[in-house]
């Protein structure tokens, strides 16, 4: 069974800046589950097949002026069957004035109510978008994750073969560090992945013979980033003289992970390797596929020859 994550009303009241109406109790210890929302006008002209309880209901102007078409006794009982089914949040938009029997029937039921000044449209815009980040599915897994122009680099690797003392030399050249040793990969959507490190161990970063740094403390703010989408993972092993390594680049290697498929490659370690030259290459010549250009396939093509491009694929969810 999958696991389910949850948001607590407090932390979305901080982020959106609601203000508090109603609570039955401290909002850090209501809890939302559901990533969704929904805008109840059909719930309040009393249709409720396929509605999900669990979702933030948000009222708007359009909500409030169908509120307002009702007479006083209606609008009770429309209000009430809402808030009957045990809704989390009831969050009213544009600042609009309550209607007294709101906080009454919130009360009744235990329904904690915010306002925000914001139009309906721009709210439910930002509360989803946070929603999707704090309650999408994730995984962690060991390695580094380093932003290099712009692209998010995964790096992985048996321990000991040098990821840490890559990534530095990277900070060192510019670019950016998220995390170091667990990666938390979060699907924030159909189509991407958001890499970021557990507050704890957050900008540090530990090299053998040296011991643990901060990143942040010792290369100043503009060395650490806080989250990154994962765009290629790159995978460091020690050189294996019997093994046949891409020189091409023609094959397109792929790992998936939560569903989602990333770009892959394999990097072979030798010693006299310039492995952050060799990254940031390969992060442009990534952003450059990602464009529509290949350059082994421009070769090819200028030679007058033909391969069949396969791809490869590695799957992380069964690890």
């Amino acid at each position: 069974m999958a696991e389910i994550f949850t948001v607590t009303i407090a932390e979305i009241v901080e982020r959106l800046k609601l203000e508090v109406i109603y609570t039955p109790k401290d909002t850090s210890q209501l809890l939302i589950s559901d990533n969704d929302c929904n805008r109840p006008g059909l719930q309040l002209m009393g249709f409720y097949e396929y509605f999900n309880a669990e979702r933030i209901q948000i009222c708007g102007n359009m909500e409030f002026a169908y509120l307002a078409s009702l007479d006083e006794d209606k609008r009770y009982r429309s209000i009430e069957a809402l808030f009957a089914t045990k809704i989390p949040l009831f969050v009213v938009a544009r600042g609009h004035e309550l209607y007294p029997e709101m906080i009454e029937i919130a009360q009744k039921y235990e329904v904690p109510i915010a306002r925000t000044n914001d139009s309906t449209t721009a709210f439910i815009a930002a509360l989803i978008g946070f929603l999707n980040v704090k309650l999408a599915p994730r995984i962690t897994r060991h390695g580094v994750l380093i932003e290099v122009y712009g692209e998010g680099i995964l790096i992985v690797g048996e321990s000991g073969v040098g990821k840490s003392e890559t990534a530095i030399e990277l900070v060192k050249r510019g670019h950016r560090l998220v995390a170091d040793d667990a990666v938390e990969i979060r699907r924030t959507s159909n189509v991407t992945l958001v890499g970021s490190s557990p507050d704890n161990i957050r900008h540090f970063l530990e090299l053998r013979g040296i011991g643990i740094i901060n990143t942040r403390r010792l290369f100043g703010m503009g060395a650490v980033k806080v989250s990154e989408k994962i765009d290629l993972i790159v995978e460091l092993e020690p050189w294996d003289s019997e093994k046949v390594y891409d020189r091409m680049g023609v094959d397109n290697e792929y790992t998936t992970i939560l569903g989602i498929k990333v770009p892959s490659l394999t990097i072979p370690i030798k010693p006299g390797r310039n492995l952050a030259v060799i990254l940031e290459v390969a992060a442009m010549n990534n952003r450059q596929k990602k464009m529509g250009y290949n350059a082994a396939q421009e070769l090819l093509d200028n030679l007058g020859l033909y391969m069949d491009k396969k791809d490869k694929v590695k799957n992380w969810d069964s690890v």
